[in-house]
């Protein structure tokens, strides 16, 4: 075995994504009563996993970050006399082996000095393992340090999640959010604008050089179409510190896709920049001085939130909405501020979710499903209003109802049809339900002598909604008692006795076709 093996390259190895576990913290296990007897005894050293082994070259069988597990079976007698050991230690260090574990039973009684000065020659930490401990006790002890950081960094992530979500709730939320952020991560946080502008900042001041690489950086993850901040126009000759080319693509050039997130590093300190929202051009930018597990994750959440901060709803779009609110608040009419939302016609939606009443998160999701951030959350039922050039299509787990297009000044119409809508489609079991919009018999008559006579004809339900709604569900349900109780959410019983009283008020035979279908459409132009 001696001398027979061509030394490759170290290479840095492909660690598994576990938390790591620092060799010190193992050491420092009195159950386990591990002595480092050489190579470097550096804190900074972790592991990864623990593996048994007692072949000669592990080399091919090795992932990198290993505390290797021998008794020493494989050592031939004659050993210390040759360079056994020194191709042995070398090929696990080649490896990525992080450190090795010595058992002094039952082979050997002592730790060959040959090994331990191939482990001080290579930098491989050396550990002697006394007879009583076992591997496995080794092994278990390591996925117990890796269960407890796992449960920390879960923890800590935890925390700073909820510490994010309370900043993005206050009046000042994007500094808020980046003071959260720098004091969790330890870190200096920068928003940036569109054109490179450094918007809001917290956290403990970086050296200039530091700022300069996190600026530069920011635009590795920014659209190709925003400007580059001075300090990119300032260095676009020179290196860039993550090595892409910062030179202006010709006008002609096709657009790349950009990273939504880089790293790098400017001296001792940690960079990291997140690209938010959907292309608008803001960047969150992350100097920290070191980079611990789960930062990436918290950064990460802030990140969204920021998107959400900074959004198109706080842009010209926004603005406009909160304006036509106002107006409305203040008494405009629909048709009057219905150009700050949009230009043309409008469909209302009405939906529920199948399993659960909705909540906020919910109702945004659906929202923007339909295409629509004008979502209004009820108590059971959500309410969008979507631009009529928009076909609203039925969404998991909800049921909808959705009204014809409407102008502006019939929203409250196209509301009441999306009502009636829904509750037709909670009867049928349909995950959506639209208003007829096809031309019938009723467009023969003129729109005002429909409604007069509608005015005359259900006169004296005037006052009762609750009777004309249930003799409209009943009569779109084709007279179901059931459907209709499902509908309106009341007893069957409830329906029969409100049906019996709309025949009384009515003076109709409700059983009549002629009469239901006269109705109907009373009922429909009421």
């Amino acid at each position: 075995m001696e001398g027979t093996h061509t030394m490759p390259e170290t290479i840095t190895p492909a660690v598994p994504p576990t938390p790591p576990v620092p060799l010190s913290a193992l050491l420092a296990r009195e159950d386990l009563a591990l002595r480092q007897i050489a190579g470097p005894q550096d804190p900074s050293i972790v592991i990864h996993w623990a593996h048994t082994s007692e072949m000669a070259d592990l080399y091919p069988y090795l992932l990198g970050g290993e505390l290797l597990l021998t008794a020493g079976v494989h050592i031939p007698e004659a050993a210390g006399s040759g360079t056994y050991f020194d191709d042995y230690v070398a090929r696990i260090v080649a490896a990525g082996g992080a450190a090795l574990g010595f058992g002094l039973a039952p082979v050997h009684d002592t730790v060959p000095p040959a090994l331990a000065a191939a482990c001080e020659r290579h930098g491989l930490p050396l550990l002697e393992v006394p007879p009583q401990t076992t591997f496995s006790g080794v092994a278990r002890a390591v996925w117990q340090l890796m269960a407890q950081a796992r449960l920390a960094e879960l923890r800590h992530v935890t925390e700073a999640q909820q510490s994010l979500s309370s900043a993005a709730a206050r009046p000042d939320p994007v500094p808020s959010v980046l003071r959260r952020l720098a004091q969790h991560l330890l870190a200096h946080t920068v928003l940036y604008g569109p054109d490179g502008t450094a918007l809001a900042a917290a956290g403990r001041e970086p050296a200039e050089e530091v700022r300069r690489a996190l600026a530069g950086l920011a635009t590795v993850v920014r659209p190709t179409g925003a400007p580059p901040p001075e300090a990119d126009r300032a260095t676009a000759a020179g290196p860039h510190p993550s090595g892409a080319d910062q030179a202006p693509a010709p006008p002609s050039a096709p657009a790349r896709p950009r990273p939504t997130s880089a790293t790098d590093t400017a001296g001792s300190a940690h960079l990291a920049v997140y690209a938010l929202g959907a292309g608008d051009g803001f960047v969150l930018g992350v100097a920290a001085p070191r980079r611990e597990p789960g930062d990436h994750t918290i950064a990460s959440v802030a990140a969204v939130l920021l998107s959400l901060l900074t959004g198109k709803h706080h842009s010209g779009a926004g603005a406009g909405r909160s304006s036509a609110l106002v107006r409305l608040l203040l008494g405009a009419a629909p048709e009057a501020v219905a150009p700050l939302l949009g230009e043309g016609r409008w469909t209302v939606v009405h939906a529920r979710p199948e399993d659960q009443l909705p909540d906020a998160v919910a109702a945004s999701a659906l929202g923007a499903a339909l295409g629509s951030p004008l979502v209004d959350l009820a108590h059971d039922v959500v309410r969008v209003l979507v631009p009529g050039g928009r076909a609203p299509g039925p969404q998991d787990g909800w049921t909808l109802g959705v009204s014809a297009a409407v102008e502006p000044r019939e929203w409250a119409a196209a509301d009441a049809q999306a009502a009636r809508a829904l509750a037709r489609a909670r009867a049928t079991r349909s995950p959506l339900v639209r208003h007829g919009a096809r031309p019938g018999w009723e467009d023969l008559v003129p729109r005002a002598d429909a409604e007069a006579h509608a005015r005359a004809l259900l006169a004296p339900l005037a006052g009762r909604p609750a009777l004309a709604e249930t003799l409209r569900s009943w009569l779109s349900l084709h007279g179901s008692w059931d459907r209709t109780a499902v509908a309106l959410d009341v007893h069957r019983n409830t329906v029969r006795q409100r049906i019996a009283r709309c025949a009384a008020l009515l003076d109709a035979d409700l059983d009549d076709p002629d009469v239901r279908m006269e109705l109907w459409f009373a009922l429909r132009h009421g």
